[in-house]
């Protein structure tokens, strides 16, 4: 194919692609490790990830919009909020697990970084399995299927 095939054709829609939309952003994905880590303040959600206050207040207020977060009321004089995980935002954290896994085997250099560890105290290593089948995803397995409508009625875990 060359470029000239390509050139009219529309790039593919996936929910790769939609959920970059939202979580695509450092300071976003940044902000949702401080969450899943217990920091819910957002001094201390800013002074973790190094954003500044006007950044950081722009990515907590996309988050909140998509309902990855939600912003609780802590104190009422003077007003003061946390931020919290949705049930959306906890499914983002194998998501971050797995890019600090890479991260540490390929992006390596000579700066400290925090691992993280399960609650057992081993090293955590992210495995992917079909839960179909159970298989191990592998290099190769990937396939694209069929196209859902963002319409369709999300899967609820039984």
């Amino acid at each position: 194919m060359t470029s000239a095939d390509t050139a009219g054709a529309a790039p593919r829609a996936c929910f790769i692609a939609a959920g970059l939309e939202v979580l695509g952003e450092r300071w976003a994905l940044l902000a949702l490790r401080e969450m899943s880590l217990g920091v819910h303040r957002f001094d201390q959600i800013a002074r973790n990830t190094g954003a500044s206050r006007d950044i950081l207040t722009g990515r907590l207020r996309m988050l909140e919009s998509h309902g990855v977060i939600e912003r609780v009321q802590y104190s009422e004089h003077p007003p003061r909020h946390e931020y919290h995980l949705t049930r959306s935002g906890a499914e983002v954290a194998p998501i971050l697990v797995s890019l600090a896994a890479w991260s540490s085997t390929w992006m390596r250099d000579e700066t400290p970084r925090a691992s993280f560890w399960h609650s057992c105290g081993a090293d955590l290593k992210p495995v992917l399995t079909c839960a179909a089948c159970g298989e191990e995803f592998k290099q190769g397995s990937l396939m694209h299927g069929p196209p859902v409508s963002a319409a369709d009625p999300i899967p609820v875990e039984q």
